[in-house]
């Protein structure tokens, strides 16, 4: 039956090629425009560490000072060295990891006149079990290491074949300014989007790190620094804020794999504040938060306003189109009137002549789909051609082309519902008596 419905609906629309062409168009103009914006959307929301990011979370707590930014109830978005290495040291995750940004100077085999920069990590040791950091060669560094401050490092792929000609350099000397560091692992290609772990390096960065350092070492040769700082009160004499009570700069994150885990570190914040506060460092009550990695992108609002203004009136837009094509379809449908009580009369029911219409009008979809597919990457072609750090990111995947086909049927089937029920509903006799 549903052959025969097709065939009907195919010889319908080649009767009238002008408004099945206008219906093709609205349809298409409505999900290229639609689906670019959606597409956009979804990959700027998309979780950065699939199966990992309920486990991992962000813990902040409160070292400002009574008068110190009260219009903010939420606690400082980094912590301070000594916070840091606070939590770091009492251990009450699976896994746990303090770091920063920064660049450093690569010199290469060449000499120092052929030296560059890269973007660095200065990171503890469980920074890459952590983050299933993807090693082509080697691994991380232990913690005996940092507390050994020992010169190791880990590189990425391109830097390796860059310098060596191979991504397999383990045991090969980098070296970094005027110091030596042993390579003990090579990492594939990996630069989560949004850069969730230090969004102080940008949300949608293009560039990933190519070194990751020891935190400790990289602190004490002053190989990198901080991407961002924010202090209050006294300074320290000596004019060095990263290791000041008053400064924060350092981000942290810690691994919890139950629920029960979760509870027991958030009580452990509570319980760290009120220590503070007893040695005389906080002077707030404890305020402390703990996210996990999706909540804390949520909190941070990661994904621009504008995306999301523009994701709704593209989605207006669609509608202003639904509504044009439910008009065609409406003139369409009962200037088909004759031929649809012929039908009845010969026996068809009024669901079956219902189905024939929502035949027709999901072929007019999946032309409508395809044609808006190509609008669609056109229009994140255009995207990708914008100064904008997401740019980079607007690509079609597998997902997003399967749901542009579903979203065109489905509102196409949605525009033809009235048509076709209002079609239905024609007296057969009455049409019958004026043929």
């Amino acid at each position: 039956m549903f052959g025969y419905y097709l065939d009907l609906a195919l010889r319908s629309l080649k009767r009238n090629k002008m408004l099945t062409a206008l219906m093709v168009l609205a349809i298409a103009l409505g999900i290229g425009a639609s689906m670019t914006m959606i597409t956009v959307l979804h990959v700027m929301t998309a979780d950065p560490i699939p199966g990992r990011s309920g486990q991992l979370f962000y813990p902040q707590v409160d070292p400002r000072p009574m008068d110190s930014d009260n219009t903010t109830p939420d606690p400082p978005d980094q912590l301070t060295w000594i916070d840091a290495m606070n939590l770091l040291h009492a251990g009450n995750g699976v896994h746990q990891a303090a770091m920063t940004g920064g660049r450093v100077t690569v010199v290469p085999p060449q000499g120092a006149s052929h030296a560059f920069f890269v973007p660095a990590r200065s990171t503890t040791a469980d920074f890459f079990t952590m983050f299933d950091v993807p090693f082509v060669d080697g691994g991380g560094w232990t913690a005996n290491d940092d507390e050994r401050r020992s010169h190791v490092a880990v590189i990425s792929r391109d830097l390796a074949d860059k310098l060596y000609g191979t991504p397999h350099a383990v045991g090969r000397t980098l070296q970094l300014g005027k110091y030596d560091f042993r390579i003990v692992g090579v990492i594939d290609p990996w630069n989560p989007s949004p850069h969730f772990y230090d969004l102080g390096m940008g949300n949608y960065t293009s560039e990933p790190e190519q070194v990751f350092l020891s935190l400790q070492t990289g602190l004490d040769l002053k190989l990198s620094g901080a991407n961002s700082m924010s202090c209050w009160g006294k300074f320290p004499i000596d004019g060095d804020l990263r290791k000041a009570s008053s400064c924060v700069w350092m981000d942290f994150w810690v691994q919890l794999d139950t629920p029960q885990q979760v509870v027991a570190y958030r009580e452990f914040l509570v319980n760290y504040s009120e220590q503070q506060k007893a040695l005389g460092r906080f002077v707030r009550p404890p305020n402390t938060r703990l996210r996990d990695v999706m909540a804390w992108l949520d909190y941070n609002h990661v994904v621009p306003g504008s995306v999301q203004l523009q994701t709704l009136l593209a989605l207006g837009f669609l509608l202003v189109c639904l509504v044009n094509t439910v008009a065609m379809l409406l003139v369409k449908f009962l200037r088909r009137g004759g031929e649809l009580s012929v039908r009845r009369a010969m026996g068809a029911s009024k669901r079956s002549v219902f189905a024939q219409l929502l035949v027709e009008a999901a072929l007019v979809g999946v032309a409508g789909g395809a044609l808006g597919l190509l609008l669609a990457i056109f229009g994140l072609w255009i995207v990708r051609q914008q100064p904008v750090p997401y740019a980079a990111l607007a690509h079609m995947d597998g997902a997003m082309l399967g749901a542009t086909f579903v979203l065109a049927v489905c509102a196409t089937l949605l525009a033809a519902l009235f048509p076709a029920w209002r079609a239905c509903r024609i007296v057969p006799a009455r049409l019958l008596k004026t043929q």
